[in-house]
């Protein structure tokens, strides 16, 4: 699933995580640390706080690199930068990881898959929401940690234990080109940017926590009160608040599930000194990190292909992207549509997926097709329900349809949309003809689908009927 911007710690997200690790130290009995309380931030620091800065920065790394086991390889440049100077960063940042090709088909895939509204302008708002969320960030490429320079010294010091993590893990680990090395398997990249992020919002914890002689592997589940704080928190940003649901979700799930996630790896081995098995072995999928005993016992995804598109697609179609979902993924592609808790339910059931997104040169549309595998041929069937429930809902002026135990075709301005399911895998096909989603069919060898029971000429059937043909989400 395309990423809408990686990297940026967020200062909500740390302070959050600061927050619990103090109610969690409560409930084991431990004297809580100091509490973070918010304050007005200054426009820009005073020179003898530059000076503080970068003397505190030169302690908490060495505090980290204690905490990590993690050695202090070579020195880190240090910097207060101003806003103005994070946002010119930003841009920069997305231009160099992805060129302006991958930009524009990670932000017509997102569409396609109506995660996005078809107008919202991606990458113009990803800046301007990081540009104020940002407090740290380490850059992996000019080897300096920086810091926001309205950001006052006593909220700094967590914000630095976060980011002074990615940069004792790059010196050992080389973490920019370990997170690429995932590519061009975006769930997969996901995984491994949830390790990163995971470990050092994990590693924060610890260093708000060292002086209770309490840490990580001592707690319940740390990401429970960071989760419901976080909604919290971003019900009352203004800026994060506009942002669609599955923004908001991709933002926080390295955060989130990859803290959950190495919790539970630095639980099952000795603690930090193990890390560098978890670089050694990484996750290879958002259904890793969300069910780490997945991880465990090796379980990897189930290899799904798509047809070489020459002689399939039409000769108008420009293919923009294949790529894998994930979990993660299918799970936010199902809560757009259906309710948060169904869609929890069904994604696990998920064992591999691929799509791939094209772009007609002469209406412009973005026919997509999507394969993806289940666990098992009855969750197929549930899955085929609940999927049928949500495209009804995604083209909500639609007519013809033709509805059966396995196949669903129906009419939109856009073009015809298909949704077929054989034994345990799916097959979704939107914006195109009868005869090229027959051809698909052939080419990943399925037998013929269905003919239509609804002709073209019953296009304009009311959209009523059209609604009562989807087939209903049986329960589980």
């Amino acid at each position: 699933m395309p990423s809408p911007f990686r990297r940026g710690i967020q200062i909500l997200v740390a302070l959050l995580a600061f927050a619990a690790a103090s109610a969690l130290a409560v409930s084991q009995s431990a004297s809580p640390a100091a509490s973070s309380q918010a304050t007005p931030l200054p426009k820009q620091l005073a020179p003898e706080s530059r000076e503080e800065f970068l003397s505190a920065a030169d302690t908490v790394l060495t505090q980290m690199s204690q905490i990590l086991d993690l050695p202090i390889r070579r020195p880190l440049k240090k910097s207060l930068r101003s806003r103005q100077e994070i946002r010119a960063y930003l841009v920069k940042q997305d231009k160099d990881d992805k060129d302006k090709a991958r930009r524009y088909a990670d932000n017509k895939a997102l569409k396609a898959f109506g995660l996005i509204p078809k107008n919202f302008p991606l990458d113009s708002f990803m800046i301007d929401l990081l540009t104020d969320q940002v407090a740290g960030m380490y850059d992996p490429k000019a080897k300096e940690f920086y810091i926001a320079d309205w950001i006052p010294i006593s909220d700094q010091r967590e914000v630095m234990a976060h980011e002074l993590t990615h940069a004792l893990e790059d010196q050992s680990f080389h973490i920019e080109t370990w997170i690429k090395a995932a590519r061009p398997n975006d769930d997969a990249e996901m995984a491994r940017d949830s390790v990163s992020e995971g470990s050092a919002l994990a590693a924060m914890v610890d260093y708000v926590l060292r002086d209770e002689h309490v840490g990580v592997r001592d707690l319940p589940d740390v990401t429970q009160l960071i989760r419901s704080g976080a909604l919290a928190e971003m019900s009352q940003d203004p800026v994060m608040a506009k942002a669609p649901p599955y923004i908001q979700d991709a933002l926080m799930f390295p955060y989130l599930e990859g803290t959950a996630f190495s919790q539970q790896f630095l639980k099952a081995h000795t603690g930090w000194s193990d890390l560098k098995l978890l670089f050694e072995n990484p996750p290879v999928s958002t259904q890793q990190i969300l069910h780490p005993d997945l991880y465990f016992k090796g379980v990897r995804p189930t290899p799904v292909t798509l047809p070489a598109w020459k002689g399939i697609a039409p000769k108008d179609w420009k293919l923009l992207e294949e790529n894998v979902l994930g979990e993660f993924g299918v799970q936010e592609l199902l809560k757009q549509f259906l309710d948060a808790n169904r869609a929890a339910s069904l994604a696990p059931d998920w064992i591999g997926d691929r799509y791939a997104v094209f772009e007609d040169s002469r209406t412009g549309a973005t026919p997509l097709v999507f394969r993806l595998a289940l666990d098992s041929g009855d969750h197929a069937a549930q899955f085929f329900g609940a999927y049928s429930a949500a495209l009804a809902k995604k083209y909500a002026s639609k007519a013809g349809p033709s509805a059966g135990p396995e196949f669903l075709q129906f009419h939109t301005s856009g073009g015809d949309v298909f949704f077929r399911c054989i034994a345990a895998e799916c097959l979704d096909v939107e914006g195109v003809t009868r005869e090229t989603f027959d051809s698909i069919d052939r080419a990943i060898d399925w037998t013929p689908a269905p003919v239509a029971a609804v002709q073209k000429s019953e296009r304009g059937a009311a959209l009523a009927v059209a609604a009562s043909a989807i087939p209903s989400v049986p329960a589980r």
